[in-house]
């Protein structure tokens, strides 16, 4: 029995297709779990205690990696308590408070958006060349971005009369686009030691926030359902997700293994259809198709791009 356990976890970890559907699953749930968490704990409480559930997870199962990647670390602590401190705590925080506000479909389709900011962030910064394909495609996943947040209507468009919880989603948007474009910056070691240090930043940026939402007497401990979406926050979305994705990227490489986040809305929409009731109106799947095909188009241009410098 023990043998055959170890060959289906082994048949598991080989198969970098069936985990990286899965990982997509866990994060496009994130999207659902984030309105079960409404009225059931606290934006600032979940982030906290989600990167707290990590690091106590963390200090299990990768203290090996971390004790020997910590030479290369050391000089480098201070960009990764800024990277945690962004991607993953200003993140969570704005996405959990937008779920407040907005749909979990919208939250989803917003995340999908986030290749197309990484993309305008690199040419911003580093002048990153960007052909006329690439723009075409930023342009589609940005009006997609304008269909989702005016629901549709353009005289909402036109007076800018637009959901706050979908701006928050935004600026969350925005602030994930610059912690993967400083991600260059991390040192050459695992990607489970780098992981390890990110969200112990990330748990002790959650801590003030925290701090700041009980002193304005907002704070929720977990109810009974808030300790479930903790429970699937950590363990899913942050946890067995990065260790998941981290094997995909090691059988297949970054590039195509990047594709399956294009997933993430997808199933976001779906969950969220199936478990919350949401509806999803025509704008939705316009807006769905037109972030996807701008992510594709660019994507695919970038390639081109690269192909053509590599002959």
């Amino acid at each position: 029995m023990g043998s055959e356990k170890r060959g289906l976890v082994e048949r598991l970890f080989g198969n970098a297709y069936l985990l990286l559907v899965l990982t997509t699953m866990a994060w496009g749930g994130n999207a659902v779990a984030s309105r079960f968490a409404v009225g059931a704990v606290s934006p600032m409480a979940l982030t906290a205690m989600r990167w707290l559930g990590v690091v106590i997870l963390l200090a299990l199962f990768a203290r090996r990696e971390i004790r020997e990647a910590w030479p290369q670390l050391r000089p480098r602590l201070g960009t990764l308590a800024l990277l945690g401190a962004c991607g993953f705590t200003g993140f969570n925080a704005l996405y959990y408070v937008a779920a407040h506000s907005t749909t979990a479909i919208n939250i989803g389709i917003l995340q999908g958006a986030i290749p197309i900011f990484v993309l305008l962030g690199a040419y911003l910064l580093d002048r990153a060349p960007v052909t006329a394909l690439q723009s075409f495609g930023v342009l589609l996943t940005l009006i997609g971005v304008a269909v989702v947040t005016s629901g549709g209507s353009l005289a909402r468009l036109a007076t800018l009369s637009l959901n706050q919880g979908d701006l928050i989603m935004l600026g969350a948007c925005a602030l994930y686009a610059g912690y993967t474009l400083g991600l260059r910056r991390r040192p050459a070691v695992s990607a489970l030691a780098s992981f390890s240090v990110l969200a112990l930043s990330a748990c002790l940026a959650a801590l003030p926030l925290a701090a700041i939402e009980a002193a304005a007497g907002s704070f929720q401990w977990p109810s009974p359902r808030g300790w479930l979406v903790l429970a699937y926050v950590v363990l899913f979305p942050s946890f067995l997700s990065q260790l998941s994705f981290m094997q995909g990227v090691k059988l297949i490489g970054p590039a195509r293994a990047g594709v399956f986040v294009n997933l993430v809305p997808i199933w976001a929409a779906l969950f969220s259809v199936l478990l919350l009731g949401e509806d999803f109106a025509l704008y939705h799947g316009a807006a769905l198709v037109l972030v996807l095909g701008g992510i594709w188009i660019a994507e695919h241009a970038k390639k081109r791009q690269v192909d053509r410098a590599v002959r």
